[in-house]
């Protein structure tokens, strides 16, 4: 499978069984457009107040090239997996204490979903 499709299924199992849906890139983009664009780019190395997100799914935290990323975030070893990303998209300070990213948190499991979905997209296609 693909890994858009793929990310788009582990995302949409994030929402629950009771809701269990397709999560919806578009919708995703649409929410990255209000909540994440003013701090984030989608487009590659153009870092802003936060680092560029373009790429960043399946990949390791704080290695996005030109950003200085907090120490918390060096050194918390993540992978910017679908359930890595809900769970710091939910709390990013209580995930990551001491993370520079000022944002309080997406409470919406469903609009989470989306926006990881929507990362997901971000990346140059696979050979």
């Amino acid at each position: 499978m693909k890994p858009i499709i793929m990310a788009a299924i582990f995302a949409a199992g994030l929402c629950g069984a009771a809701s269990a849906r397709a999560a919806d890139v578009a919708k995703g983009k649409s929410i990255f457009a209000e909540q994440c664009a003013a701090c984030h780019s989608a487009a590659s190395g153009q870092n802003g107040i936060g680092p560029s997100l373009y790429g960043v799914y399946g990949k390791p935290a704080a290695m996005t090239a030109g950003f200085d990323f907090s120490p918390a975030l060096k050194s918390a070893h993540i992978v910017w997996t679908a359930p890595a990303l809900d769970k710091f998209l939910a709390n990013p300070q209580s995930d990551v204490p001491g993370t520079k990213m000022p944002y309080m948190g997406m409470a919406n499991a469903t609009d989470r979903a989306d926006v990881i979905a929507y990362l997901a997209t971000l990346s140059a296609p696979s050979p």
